[in-house]
């Protein structure tokens, strides 16, 4: 039976039980990753995963109940079982389930792309890594290589009792590479290209040769080599300028994951923490400097977090959360949206069919300014350049953090000086973003995307973005 005849059955099946709302999610999930290791293929995996999730409002308290078997005597169990969920959980429930109003939707859309990762054969695509790692081993003293690839395809079909009929096909490429110089245990330096984390977008197989890696990998592999001789980060209070990408995992420790609305309502406390940035405190913080404008944006070409509509059918738009400097609003779902009387910013997404949605961080972007990477140096005497994540730990309030990077510069009357190794700075999060006098260009800017980003109870892993160019701070705490 098609799974739009299954889909209406499971919310028919919900609203004769009683649920007031209900809707039905089938996802296939198609995933590829590869990997080269010091010169040899290391992990090669295909997986192919398919199946449904049935989730409802019944005496205002939420069920859920998924399967991998798609056929009528199983989507009408499921969505029993989660009538079922829904009261016993309604008898425990301190809140009661409302929903803010969202509109109906009948539509599809698709990821647009150049080249399909799945039509490139394994081989060629292996040929290519380890091209890759070879360009990192020319210089004698790296002992440790890696490239990686990864590519995943969701086709989404969406079915809510409210009259939401959505396709969605998302297709998703990240590739990166890094290596290393290890003299002893205690002795080891690394450079990665583009991030730590490599880089993600909404994008086809066109992705590989956008990241430039065969320009690159020898300037990094360079870097490595350098480290490994390179004096240790000064420490004390200077004034600083991330990378993009660094500045792009600053916005997700400390603006991201701080305005999710469900963590700031508790409900991630005994996981990963609530949020300093309470309702009490919405269009009134002042959160950052007045060229701080920060929003969620999940139609934005390429971003990892691009899509039509989230997992509760609310069609992608452009939200502020950040203006001006000042707290304007949060990443919200239907539920937590409607506790403080606005409407979803569709931040309700789930990790795969068989878990419920819940608030993750979209393409959160930071919007660029007017400045040069000269600009941003120039206007400093004596300050540190730090590139590339290495380390980050922030605490449970989302206030108070110490993040370190791969390698920095010393920055000398406006011009970058000797190189440094395992730069880090600490700071408090309203401190850090209000001491931002400087924001790079938009040539400059890029949507950096975050495939790892943990949450939830079970837990479930979200793929978000950061959009972000390089950016100035002043008086910041540094340390190696």
């Amino acid at each position: 039976m098609p799974v739009e005849n299954l889909a209406s059955i499971a919310v028919e099946e919900a609203v004769k039980l009683g649920s007031s709302y209900a809707e039905f999610r089938f996802e296939e999930i198609r995933t590829e990753n590869l990997e080269v290791s010091d010169g040899k293929p290391g992990l090669l995996s295909s997986n192919l995963s398919a199946g449904f999730g049935v989730r409802v409002l019944a005496d205002y308290a939420w069920g859920f109940a998924a399967s991998n078997t798609v056929s009528e005597e199983s989507v009408v169990r499921a969505a029993r079982q989660a009538v079922e969920i829904a009261r016993t959980s309604a008898r425990i429930n301190e809140f009661r389930v409302k929903l803010a109003a969202a509109s109906t939707a009948v539509d599809k859309y698709a990821t647009p792309y150049e080249i399909d990762p799945f039509s490139v054969s394994m081989t060629e695509k292996i040929e290519y890594l380890k091209l890759l790692d070879s360009l990192m081993s020319k210089q004698d003293q790296v002992n440790s290589t890696n490239s990686f690839m990864n590519f995943r395809r969701v086709s989404k079909y969406f079915l809510s009792s409210e009259g939401s009929k959505i396709e969605q096909e998302l297709l998703q490429s990240g590739a990166g590479a890094s290596c290393g110089v290890t003299r002893s245990r205690h002795d080891r330096s690394e450079r990665s290209f583009p991030s730590s984390s490599g880089q993600y977008k909404t994008k086809g197989y066109e992705l590989i040769a956008e990241l430039n890696f065969e320009d690159n990998l020898g300037r990094i592999a360079e870097q490595a080599v350098a480290l490994s001789s390179a004096k240790d980060s000064p420490s004390g209070t200077y004034d600083i300028v991330l990378s993009a990408d660094q500045t792009s995992l600053q916005i997700h420790e400390s603006i991201g994951h701080a305005l999710e609305l469900d963590r700031v309502f508790g409900s991630e406390r005994n996981f990963s923490g609530t949020s300093f940035a309470l309702p009490e405190h919405l269009d009134k913080l002042q959160y950052g400097s007045s060229i701080i404008n920060v929003t969620a944006d999940s139609t934005i070409e390429g971003g990892l977090a691009t899509w039509g509509y989230d997992d509760e059918g609310v069609k992608a738009q452009p939200r502020d959360l950040i203006s001006n400097g000042m707290l304007v609003g949060y990443l919200s779902n239907r539920e937590t949206a409607a506790r403080i009387g606005r409407s979803s910013t569709g931040a309700g997404m789930a990790d795969g069919w068989w878990n419920p949605p819940i608030v993750r961080i979209t393409n959160v972007c930071l919007k660029p300014g007017d400045a040069s990477f000269d600009d941003l140096i120039s206007g400093i005497d004596d300050g540190i350049y730090m590139e590339t994540v290495d380390s980050w730990s922030i605490d449970d309030n989302r206030e108070n953090f110490q993040l370190g990077c791969e390698i920095g510069w010393e920055i000398k009357g406006g011009k970058l000086g000797a190189m440094v190794k395992r730069p880090a700075y600490s700071s408090n999060t309203l401190d850090f973003w209000r001491s931002c006098d400087g924001i790079g260009n938009e040539s400059l800017w890029d949507i950096w995307g975050t495939p790892n980003c943990g949450k939830g109870q079970p837990s479930q892993n979200g793929r978000t973005a950061q959009g972000a160019s390089p950016c100035r701070f002043r008086n910041i705490k540094v340390g190696s």
